[in-house]
């Protein structure tokens, strides 16, 4: 083999490594949404027994209690793993620091428990402390997806990290009513912290949407209970009235959790869903950067593509240098509040950190975004062209650089010009 050959097969070795360990870290994501499920019914029977003063859900909470402590266990060992991989593709000095919130919110929990168990603590202050330790979890899927170098993998944890967030919210939403129903009703504050829930949920579902892939679309519209959502809107709608409850608050409190309990569950669905996308996407890129491994023909072609067509330059001539057409309109609105929402005054001590995590969002949300245009470009040209995919790429490389714009700027040129050149197919 030549030099360059010899380089190039070092590099696919390198990128099947970095492969199997994203596929590492995604396996991770999937046992952390496994955990953070269990942890939210955790807290939703919790704000029900400490609201009912004892009274209501003392043995499902149990149950569900032990179901966490067995989840626990095996988040320890992926965490630890994590952290002792240290100069590996998904460990970084952030991640690490994630990962030691983490550690100490699992170190806390059992003292939560007991807590609650024996009643000093208030539903608020509980929910408190359920979502600092699911927002540091939340904050490891978020670093995954940020480390991420494979753009199709990027895209797809991207998906999960905003569905995961919209089910968290859900489920805060969830402690929130069944703590209003079953006590005295719903004060102002709780009134407007439920409303403000509700709206980040429906943020994070659109923007999930918009990333996830068709068929994981079809699948989120087949598992959505109709009549469930319709009593959940429902009691909505009772809850963020002033009127005083009309029906016994420990009866409602019941029926908004089972409610609320099926739309998560049916959220949890589509998150293993697209678990499983992933799972079977690292595959399929680890089996075809080995296929081109073992195939040295692959190799020698990658390295003898051609520099891009006299035509397409010409092409860009025509472009009058104004791109200002905007694509992903979700992706533009960042959510205007922390990845938890303050409840009343006792959350609002985290808004500092976790507003530096929705701003680590909007630079991946701007970098996608960017990437989805260029990828859009790109197959515009190599329709029109008969360019190959490294080919197209090539040009628009050197059309950037010529023309002195970024790449995003020049795909949004090129996107814009998409009549002229669907002509040429």
């Amino acid at each position: 083999m030549t030099p360059a050959e010899d380089l190039l097969l070092a590099a696919k070795r390198c990128e099947i490594d970095d492969l199997l360990h994203l596929a590492t870290i995604c396996e991770l994501v999937g046992d952390i949404s496994h955990f953070i499920h269990v942890l939210q019914k955790e807290r939703g029977a919790s704000n029900i027994y400490l609201a009912s003063r004892g009274e209501r859900f003392a043995d499902r909470r149990q149950e569900h209690v032990q179901d966490s402590r067995s989840m626990e266990q095996a988040m320890r060992q992926r965490l630890d793993v994590l952290g002792k991989s240290g100069g590996r593709l998904a460990t970084s000095a952030r991640l690490l620091s994630r990962i030691a919130h983490v550690w100490h919110g699992l170190d806390r929990l059992d003292e939560l428990r007991h807590e609650i168990e024996t009643l000093h603590i208030l539903p608020d202050e509980a929910t408190v402390l359920f979502n600092r330790l699911i927002s540091g979890l939340l904050s490891v899927v978020f670093d995954a997806a940020d480390t991420a170098r494979d753009p199709d993998i990027t895209l797809s944890l991207v998906a999960i990290f905003h569905l995961m967030q919209g089910k968290e919210l859900a489920g805060q939403e969830r402690a929130c009513g069944a703590a209003g129903f079953t006590a005295t009703g719903f004060d102002e504050a709780h009134r407007q912290l439920l409303q403000q829930l509700i709206e980040a949920q429906q943020r994070c579902f659109d923007t999930f949407l918009e990333f996830a892939t068709p068929q994981a679309r079809q699948y989120w519209e087949q598992e959505m209970p109709s009549r469930t959502l319709a009593g959940i809107h429902q009691l909505r709608e009772m809850a963020c009235r002033s009127d005083p409850l009309t029906e016994p608050a420990s009866s409602l409190g019941e029926t908004w959790y089972e409610l609320a309990t099926r739309r998560i569950d049916a959220i949890k669905e589509v998150e293993d869903y697209l678990n499983r996308e992933l799972a079977t996407l690292c595959q399929e890129k680890v089996v075809a950067t080995r296929d081109a491994i073992a195939n040295p023909a692959k190799l020698y072609a990658e390295l003898a593509t051609g520099n891009p067509s006299t035509a397409c330059q010409q092409l860009v001539e025509l472009f009058d240098g104004n791109a200002s057409q905007e694509l992903g309109e979700l992706t533009a609105h960042i959510m205007d509040s922390p990845l938890n929402r303050s409840l009343i005054d006792l959350m609002r001590a985290q808004a500092s950190r976790l507003q530096g995590i929705s701003d680590d969002l909007e630079n991946t949300r701007k970098a996608l975004r960017e990437r989805k245009l260029v990828e859009r470009a790109k197959g515009l040209i190599m329709a029109s062209q008969q360019m190959t995919e490294e080919e197209a790429y090539r040009f628009l490389r050197k059309s950037s650089m010529d023309q002195g714009k970024s790449m995003s700027e020049l795909a949004t040129t090129i996107l814009g010009l998409s009549d002229i050149l669907q002509k040429q197919i």
